[in-house]
């Protein structure tokens, strides 16, 4: 019996749905979360769905048939799920909350001593780092020749994180 690997397949850019199409048709199970997107111009309004998480597709793959994914060159890498419980309990919910359609935002998560930047209001271009990761909603800028630090509330959609 072969045995099957969950991946992370990390697709090149804009190849998300072409990734998905490839796995349909090699009939592996296979995750690619979409959301509707509406554009507004001038004389229109656009509906089109793309990628909640850009770049990523889910897939249940044989081990033997690993190679099959790489056939048409539109996969970066794919990196093979370690703890598959957890994993199939997080992807569960988000099928669940984009089958709710309810709007939603993908955020980084914010752990204490997190690199961020700030990239909205008057405090734009400074970075800190994440002081308390359950309230992420503050900030510490460091004073290194102080040895001190201010600590600044700041929203957390107002927070970039760095490499």
């Amino acid at each position: 019996m072969s045995e099957n690997y969950w991946l992370v397949c990390h697709t090149k850019p804009r190849c998300e749905k072409k990734f998905a199409a490839l796995m349909a048709a090699e009939k592996f199970e296979h995750y690619l979360a979409l959301v509707v997107s509406v554009r507004r111009y001038a004389q229109q309004t656009k509906k089109f769905t793309k990628p909640l998480f850009p770049g990523y597709v889910f897939a249940q793959v044989p081990i033997e048939m690993k190679a099959r994914i790489y056939q048409q060159d539109l996969l970066a890498r794919a990196i093979i799920v370690e703890d598959v419980p957890k994993f199939l309990r997080q992807l569960a919910d988000v099928k669940a909350i984009v089958a709710s359609g309810h709007e939603l935002t993908v955020m980084p998560l914010l752990t204490k001593g997190r690199r961020v930047k700030i990239i909205g209001g008057p405090l734009h271009g400074l970075e800190g780092f994440v002081d308390d990761p359950t309230n992420p909603q503050g900030i510490v800028l460091s004073v290194d020749v102080l040895r001190q630090g201010l600590h600044v509330k700041m929203p957390a959609e107002h927070l970039q994180v760095l490499p």
